[in-house]
């Protein structure tokens, strides 16, 4: 199958240009999280994780996070670069959604940065915003990119990206 490539216009990204294994890049964007109606989670000290055919992964310090906010479960996952995920559930008030945020305690060699930051996923937050735009979550109920109008696709996720 033949994938149809957006050619990124001025200001823009392509997902097809970023690397495999994926980078971690700082970003000093301002980068926000808004769940059950609060701003839980605000930093422009971020981190972004660059993958092919993915959208942008934000991370937040987690100093920059509400700290009632974020409760661990049992879940873990693992990922090839940067080793093992732990997951937390959101809970803000009455509202609770399980493994919406995740993080990893001790990242792979090349990934260590991103240990004391977490990532939310944006498909399970009211808004999640970078410099005051609202972002689309990244299609897949597994992937946690966010898309915003300066980086292009198509994006692992969307349908018929099963195969690659």
């Amino acid at each position: 199958m033949q994938i149809e490539i957006t050619r990124p216009g001025p200001g823009q990204e392509s997902a097809w240009d970023y690397p495999r294994p994926p980078l971690v890049q700082t970003t000093d964007r301002h980068l926000e999280v808004v769940f059950a109606g609060m701003t839980i989670a605000e930093t422009t000290r971020g981190l972004r994780v660059l993958e092919t055919s993915h959208p942008p992964v934000y991370y937040f310090p987690i100093e920059d996070v509400r700290d009632e906010i974020l409760r661990p479960t049992a879940r873990a996952s693992y990922c090839e670069f940067k080793g093992e995920a732990r997951y937390y559930s959101v809970v803000c008030g009455e509202r609770r959604i399980d493994d919406a945020a995740w993080g990893y305690e001790s990242p792979k060699p090349g990934y260590r940065e991103l240990a004391g930051y977490v990532a939310f996923y944006p498909a399970l937050m009211d808004e999640c915003r970078v410099d005051g735009e609202i972002v689309r979550p990244q299609p897949g109920a597994f992937y946690g990119g966010w898309i915003t109008s300066d980086v292009v696709g198509p994006f692992k996720g969307e349908p018929g990206a099963n195969g690659w």
